[in-house]
């Protein structure tokens, strides 16, 4: 996927925002608020901010090389993914609803219904 593919898919999900509130240079992705989501627009090699669970996350980096803590956030729960980097495009798209469904889980109730489908 290149960048354009995955602004694209992100915004498919329900109810996702995007928004630049650190400069130009990351467009970050969120649902009620809240960010799940954060596009490097000037790394090379390009890269994506994704919010995973811990354990998650650890499995992710231990088993491909272009996945690594990221860089300027909570490195616990943030992972940055190298999405040019020989990952298919449905293992890229399956990671950004699984950052997704994170977060959408840690929504009040209301709001999750709000979304279900």
């Amino acid at each position: 996927m290149n960048i354009e593919q995955v602004r694209d898919y992100a915004l498919t999900l329900p109810g996702v925002t995007e928004d630049m509130p650190f400069g130009e240079d990351c467009l970050v992705f969120r649902i009620e608020g809240k960010i799940f989501l954060c596009l490097n627009l000037d790394s090379n090699p390009s890269r994506m901010a994704l919010k995973l669970a811990p354990e998650r996350g650890e499995e992710l980096r231990e088993k491909y090389s272009g996945i690594t803590p990221a860089w300027h956030w909570n490195k616990r729960h943030w992972n940055d993914i190298c999405y040019e980097q020989g990952f298919a495009d449905n293992q890229i798209q399956a990671w950004i609803e699984e950052a997704y469904r994170l977060v959408m889980s840690a929504l009040p109730k209301s709001l999750q219904k709000k979304y279900s489908q």
